[in-house]
């Protein structure tokens, strides 16, 4: 099965790919395009996938740069290929034309963004703690570091888990309303006390309060089509003994 790669008009022409998990060497649980070296699944089967997708975005694999995500606001600003994967951050900025920069996730938002004025381009990790963290505003401070102007940077969220899949507590929804009474329109009504959090809506809002006007979200709920995407939430409903990382990438 060939690599299944999503894309965004909103970073046209900059070369970028949210790969879903169809057309990879994975098995069992992880079957697939698992590029995930976290996970339990076979090192060698993720770096075949690995290699598959730097191949898809006409990269050396050691040109393909990603980060030990930890869910925080720490950005990154890569210059080299070096793969900075022992380094712990969840964002990643560069105006180096050699370089692919790349996110993974099963349920988080990959989050990526480009200046194509500049020659600046960005990658985030944004779950909800990273995001309510800052993350986003911090990728975007970064890249205006490198010569981006908010003006002419665009971003696009990839595959991310929708609103109707993602349940959460109420102390979920009270630390975000304490956080800015306002948050409350990011939640809909559960079962009993719980409440749905819609985290693409947030994530969008967050970028567009940090001055961004071009923004969108690719509108792919992860949890709800198991096909095309991993899922954290969905592995601990189905009690699967771990699950595989999707890929999300972009170059100049």
């Amino acid at each position: 099965m060939t690599l299944e790669i999503l894309t965004s008009d909103m970073l046209n022409p900059i070369k970028h790919g949210f790969f879903t998990r169809r057309g990879g060497a994975s098995s069992g649980v992880f079957e697939g395009l698992n590029c995930g070296l976290g996970s339990s699944d076979q090192r060698e089967i993720v770096l075949i996938n690995r290699g598959r997708v730097a191949e898809a975005m006409s990269v050396e694999l050691e040109h393909m740069a990603g980060v030990h995500q930890v869910h925080s606001a720490r950005v990154v600003t890569v210059n080299s290929g070096i793969n900075s994967n022992v380094i712990e951050a969840d964002a990643m900025v560069t105006n180096a034309p050699d370089v692919c920069l790349s996110i993974l996730t099963a349920d988080c938002q990959p989050v990526l963004f480009a200046d194509t004025n500049a020659g600046v381009i960005g990658a985030a990790h944004a779950g909800w703690k990273g995001a309510a963290n800052g993350v986003l505003e911090a990728t975007i401070e970064e890249m205006v570091s490198l010569g981006a102007t908010r003006e002419h940077i665009r971003a696009a969220i990839g595959p991310t888990i929708s609103q109707t899949a993602y349940e959460v507590g109420p102390e979920f929804f009270e630390a975000f309303v304490d956080d800015d009474p306002e948050n409350s329109r990011f939640f809909a009504g559960g079962n009993g006390n719980r409440m749905h959090f819609d985290l693409p809506a947030y994530g969008l809002h967050c970028m567009r309060d940090a001055g961004l006007r071009d923004v969108e979200w690719i509108r792919h709920c992860t949890y709800s089509d198991p096909d095309r995407f991993y899922s954290y939430r969905r592995s601990v409903h189905a009690q699967e003994a771990d699950y595989g990382r999707l890929i999300s990438t972009i170059r100049l």
